[in-house]
């Protein structure tokens, strides 16, 4: 069996930047994901979009990124998603977290209200890297290749 160290958390500086934002928590302990809740209200007609402040801004530590991601109980149960989804967050914003909503319903309005979880935020290593332009690429370990979207044949 593999024994494995645990990692210290990540320590994420943030500010509230309105009294009554809630700080990016997760439901279980755990979780990749932790929820941002929306500070704004607002109104997401069918198939209208708006974007909700969080009320917090946070500093992404160096060599990581901040990727904001839908909800899938709001997706399943409402058709609202994100309209750029994932989102990123790179290390250098220290803005307001804002996240762009989206109803895809057709014939129901979504209500956002202040406190409302509407999106999660999941912080994931990102490699810095230097492209190197070659002639020819090495072939890949599984065989695909130039192989591309769909290329497998399954659906």
């Amino acid at each position: 069996m593999l024994a494995m160290t645990p990692e210290q958390p990540l320590r994420v500086p943030f500010r509230k930047l309105r009294p009554d934002a809630r700080v990016p928590s997760r439901a279980y302990s755990g979780d990749a994901g932790y929820d941002l809740a929306a500070a704004d209200g607002a109104t997401l007609l069918p198939g209208g979009r708006a974007v909700v402040g969080t009320g917090v801004s946070i500093v992404v530590p160096a060599g990581y990124a901040g990727l904001v991601l839908p909800r899938s109980g709001l997706a399943v149960r409402h058709g609202v998603s994100l309209v750029n989804a994932p989102g990123l967050i790179d290390s250098g914003y220290r803005g307001e977290l804002l996240v762009p909503l989206i109803n895809h319903d057709r014939e129901e309005a979504f209500e956002v209200v202040p406190g409302m979880r509407i999106a999660q935020l999941v912080l994931v290593r990102a490699a810095e890297a230097i492209f190197v332009e070659a002639e020819l690429l090495e072939e890949s370990a599984d065989g695909r290749g130039e192989g591309g979207f769909g290329s497998s044949g399954t659906s």
